[in-house]
Formats: C-alpha cells, structure tokens, sequence
C-alpha cells in the first residue's frame, strides 16, 4: 500500500512510503538531524538514502545540492516522487546506483558532506533475514558492507570533509578502526537510547572528517522513548511535533 505522509511535524514537506517496500524510520531523522551545515556547505551525498527522508530534511537546513544514491529502483523512484511532489528537483538529485564506485561518476573529491545510515547487520548463508527483499537489502550487508562504505565515502569527500555515520552501538569497535584505517577522524559522537531508563546504547551517530586532525567529543544522549512508550520531549522537538505535544 502507498501513502503520502508529513515528514513527522513538518507539514511543508511530504513523503511518499510503501508498506510493501519500507518506511523510513526514527535512525535517518536523527541522523539528518546529527548533521552540521554551513554557508559554506556546497555539496552533498546521501548513500543509500531510500526514499529520501534524509535527503528532503536536509533542506530544512541548507541551500547546498544534495545527491540521493539508492541501488533499489522501486525505491529510487519512490524517492523521486517525493522530490517533484515538494518541488525540490533543482536541490536534490536522487540516482539509481550501486554505492561501490559511484566516485567514478565525476564525484571525487567533491562532497563537503557523505551521510549513510548502512545496512546494520552482517550477512552470511545461515544468516536470519526478512522474507521481504526490500527490508533484507535494507537491513543487511547483503550488497554492500560497512567498510566499504567507508572507503567510499572518503573518495568522494574533499580534505577536511565531513562524513556521518549511524549504526548499532555494538559495532563501534568496527567502525572505529574502519575510519581509522580510511584516515578519518572522529569529531563527534551520539549515543542512542531505546528509552530513558535503559542502561546499554542501542545506536550510534558519528562525525568524522577526512585527513584532519580534531579533538573527539562525545555529547549527551538521546532517548527515543519515555518509560511508558511516548516519545521524549527531546525526540519531539527533533521531530517537531506540535507545541501542545512537547510541553
């Protein structure tokens, strides 16, 4: 089934999803939200970006040209009806592509800014996955792996660009000496809360920037739910739900 819904609270901006396929979830908001701009931020690249929840977030904060790289062509399209449906196709270019070379396309060291929210899991023969492709490819390192997109993302990033990771806590280990080895360095780092009284991270949001050295800050968490199953006050000001929801 499709549908057109509000990105969250923001009613200016619509977004076409399909149950059949997938919806985009909490992990990409708080990841486009994560992301910093400037006046100087002229280019970017959303790798693996679905049907572009991060992509038409991201003009809430910048004029900059962002890029939409999705290897599912239902998905690809879907995407690109959400761009037309918010008249955004002068800002934001969605391309059905394999994220593995995509530098070759003229893109070399020309993003300011790589964002990815990857596939979270391992993949391997005996591996559980969703009788849903769609999901599967989504959730799992099925067509691409974690540092791989790493290395890519360092080819397409100018000297002292900045790339912007989310995944699941427990792989930071990887991620860290991935980016260590891609000569990345981290800049700042998030940790995710399921809810308010859990006591082990579920998620991860990283900055990191190419060939530059800077100080790493780890800065508050977030927490997604509340104990009784609501969203934070700090979710729905990110989400911009309406005031009477927030306070």
């Amino acid at each position: 089934m499709e549908w057109i819904h509000e990105l969250l609270g923001y009613e200016q901006i619509k977004i076409i999803q399909n149950d059949e396929m997938f919806r985009f979830s909490v992990d990409s908001m708080l990841l486009a939200h994560f992301v910093r701009t400037t006046r100087d931020t002229k280019n970017i690249i959303d790798l693996g970006c679905g049907n572009a929840p991060i992509p038409l977030y991201l003009t809430l904060k910048t004029q900059a040209k962002i890029i939409g790289v999705e290897i599912q062509e239902p998905v690809a399209e879907l995407a690109k009806r959400s761009v037309a449906l918010n008249h955004f196709e002068n800002q934001i270019e969605i391309i059905h592509a394999d994220i593995k070379d995509i530098y070759k396309r003229d893109f070399a060291n020309r993003f300011d800014i790589v964002i990815s929210n990857p596939p979270y899991f391992k993949w391997k023969e005996s591996s559980k996955i969703n009788k849903n492709q769609f999901l599967t490819i989504a959730r799992h390192e099925v067509k691409i792996k974690l540092e791989e997109i790493i290395s890519e993302a360092k080819k397409l990033l100018v000297d002292g660009g900045q790339f912007y990771l989310v995944h699941r806590a427990d792989r930071l280990d990887e991620i860290v000496l991935a980016l260590h080895l891609e000569r990345f360095q981290m800049k700042r780092i998030q940790f995710i809360y399921p809810k308010t009284n859990d006591k082990e991270a579920l998620l991860v949001l990283i900055e990191a920037r190419k060939n530059k050295k800077s100080e790493c800050k780890v800065i508050e968490p977030c927490y997604i739910y509340q104990e009784n199953g609501e969203y934070t006050q700090q979710l729905k000001k990110i989400f911009h739900f309406p005031k009477q929801n927030i306070e």
